[in-house]
């Protein structure tokens, strides 16, 4: 079950356990608590090529890489072609491994301008920005699609086809449609059919909240690798847990973390942020980050409103000791 190494393109990952691009969340603190629970590659915030272009000033943070992190994915967003392998080409020489194409972004203001999963609507445009993309640079070029943009235009298969054409060195494919954004159970068959019809590796993302998930999706779709969403939210173990699970192939999913292990990774968590982004910024948005790490555990509702009304590091630190100070209470069974 365990396929160990990953490769695309020219990029050889550890293995094959991905953290995926979360707008608002896979920022470079969290990338890197991903990267040393054992991710294999860790994705960007996706950035949008017309940003880049007009030199936004708050792109240049969504671009920031650390060595620690690599191997690293940048997504990038957009619907003009040349637009596309023109900003793809500025950016070449960040350190970033491997430049995906986001095709799967259900959000209304992306899919309005036309980006997103609004692409899938558009085959022969999403083939002209792949192509545009993949000769503008020499590094890996990936897609990130949903399975199409509503139940009765299921088009996956053609757009991942055209992508592996165009020079995609890889696709992820999210089992949903865009009508659907995250509801509903992820269509693990269609990935089957994809990864049957196409050369190059074909990673499955949808519906992996447990080792267990990671394992199913690989056995069942039979694709090259598992890609983690919203499983990863205030979970960074769970790249260690499935890591663990599918090498010891024993069906034994690794113990939680304990309620120690848990605030010690949510006050790192809040030094990273508050060290990248100042004080102000980071404290506020450790509070969903917050909301994610505790959710599911006894008692922790009240740490849960009381965490939105703090404002500075020395408050969370002070919260966190006296809400979770219960080694009564063992490991976190949602974790």
């Amino acid at each position: 079950m365990y396929k160990g190494p990953l490769k695309i393109g020219t990029v050889t990952l550890e293995n094959n356990i991905i953290l995926a691009p979360m707008a608002g969340v896979t920022d470079l603190p969290f990338r890197l608590l991903c990267k040393e629970q054992g991710a294999g590659l860790v994705c960007m915030e996706m950035v949008s090529a017309k940003a880049i272009y007009y030199k936004n000033k708050n792109t240049e943070r969504l671009l920031t890489i650390d060595p620690r992190e690599g191997p690293v994915s940048l997504q990038l967003f957009g619907s003009e072609p040349e637009l596309m392998g023109e900003m793809a080409k500025r950016i070449e020489e960040r350190p970033f491994d491997i430049l995906d194409i986001n095709m799967g972004c259900p959000v209304p203001k992306v899919v309005n301008n036309g980006e997103g999963s609004a692409l899938m609507r558009d085959p022969v445009l999403a083939g002209k920005i792949v192509a545009a993309v993949a000769k503008a640079v020499k590094k890996p070029v990936t897609v990130k699609l949903r399975l199409g943009f509503d139940a009765g235009h299921i088009n996956v298969l053609e757009l991942a086809k055209i992508a592996e054409d165009a020079g995609a060195a890889a696709v992820a494919i999210h089992g949903r449609t865009r009508e659907q954004y995250y509801s509903g159970k992820a269509d693990w068959e269609m990935i089957a059919r994809v990864k049957e019809a196409l050369a190059v590796p074909v990673i499955g993302n949808g519906d992996i909240f447990r080792p267990e998930d990671a394992g199913r999706m690989l056995r069942e779709t039979g694709c090259d690798g598992v890609m983690i969403a919203r499983g990863a939210r205030g979970n960074p173990w769970i790249f260690a847990q499935v890591r663990a699970y599918l090498e010891e192939s024993r069906n034994v999913e690794p113990a939680a973390p304990s309620i120690q292990e848990l605030r010690e990774m949510i006050l790192r968590h809040a030094v990273m942020q508050v060290a990248c982004k100042g004080e102000y910024t980071g404290v506020r948005e450790m509070r969903k980050h917050v909301a994610w790490y505790t959710a599911g555990i006894p008692h922790s509702a009240r740490l849960r409103r009381k965490v939105n009304e703090i404002c500075s590091l020395g408050e969370l630190e002070e919260l966190l000791q006296k809400e979770l100070d219960c080694p009564c209470e063992g490991s976190l069974n949602s974790h």
